[in-house]
């Protein structure tokens, strides 16, 4: 299976910033140890991929660092040119990891899951939108090309639902916190919101209805927006979920997309346990997932044979 990384084009963060930029290396370390596994590094998403869904005056103040102070206030990053760079090549691990699943069965961005991310600004710690450039970007090679993003970061992927509004080849579900950020929720094909505090039992019941329904709508591939701040150690994410359900959710999602016979992108989104040690370990565990779902992988699959 590949997997891509990016992290060691650096973004400087100021001291005491909340964001766990290490956790991408960590990461990278652990899964440079598994030799099933080849690591790439992506290149950069081009402005033309980038233009499919982000709008030219957006992309341009990005590229340019003159956003307004309340746009840098929204993404939570302070501009710098490293910023451009590492987000345009977290998108491209993405845009590479859904054409490696489209012939392998499953591939990995070892970084993205930039989902608060809408067409015309960036929030959350989100410049781009890894997984709405991906589609879009495979869409242009392949028209009929269906696509399903499973969410199950706690957060409600309020970008890419916005992205997808409407939009009849593209089924998009959450699973989130419903008084979690954002506060302001745009409407997924499937929203379903968590009190706080929600513990497995709830959890997994509501990744399975996430997963069926993302299944029934037929996809040709499917994202899976695998954050680890559902944890109940994270500092952002107010649930209830042990180590041991999040791996039952990898496994409702990977095991539901084995019986169908769908290719599986996987991008990590977010995570931000006390211990970044917790976070690496769930990312870790969805990626070893995503390898054996490779492994299983049947002839004859994806659905609708792409070239890659």
């Amino acid at each position: 299976m590949r997997a891509f990384y990016c992290d060691h084009f650096v973004l400087p963060l100021p001291d005491g910033h909340r964001f766990p930029m290490e956790k991408y290396a960590l990461l990278r370390e652990r899964i440079a140890g598994v030799s099933e596994v080849t690591l790439a590094v992506p290149a950069p998403a081009t402005n033309e991929q980038l233009l499919r869904v982000h709008s030219s005056d957006y992309l341009s103040r990005i590229q340019s660092g003159s956003l307004e102070r309340d746009d840098v206030r929204r993404i939570g990053f302070p501009w710098s040119p490293q910023l451009v760079e590492r987000s345009r090549r977290s998108v491209g691990g993405t845009i590479e990891a859904a054409r490696a699943a489209l012939a392998d069965g499953a591939a990995a961005n070892l970084a993205g899951g930039t989902h608060h991310a809408f067409a015309d600004r960036g929030e959350g710690f989100c410049v781009f939108n890894d997984v709405a450039v991906s589609i879009r970007d495979a869409q242009a090679e392949w028209p009929s090309l269906r696509a399903a993003v499973v969410d199950l970061d706690v957060h409600q992927g309020n970008g890419t639902a916005h992205v997808f509004a409407d939009d009849p080849s593209v089924f998009t579900v959450s699973v989130h916190g419903g008084k979690n950020y954002p506060f302001r929720k745009e409407r997924s094909d499937l929203d379903i919101e968590l009190a706080d505090g929600t513990t497995d039992e709830r959890f997994l019941d509501a990744v399975r209805s996430a997963v069926d329904a993302a299944v029934d709508f037929a996809p040709d591939l499917v994202y899976y927006v695998a954050g680890a701040d559902a944890f109940e150690g994270d500092r952002l994410g107010r649930l209830g979920v042990s180590k041991r359900g999040l791996a039952a959710r990898d496994e409702i999602l990977f095991s539901a997309c084995e019986n169908e016979g769908l290719p599986v992108v996987v991008v990590m989104a977010g995570g931000y346990a006390e211990d970044v040690g917790d976070t690496v370990s769930i990312h870790e565990a969805s990626v070893r997932r995503a390898l054996t779902h490779a492994s299983r992988a049947r002839p004859g699959t994806p659905p609708v044979r792409l070239p890659v």
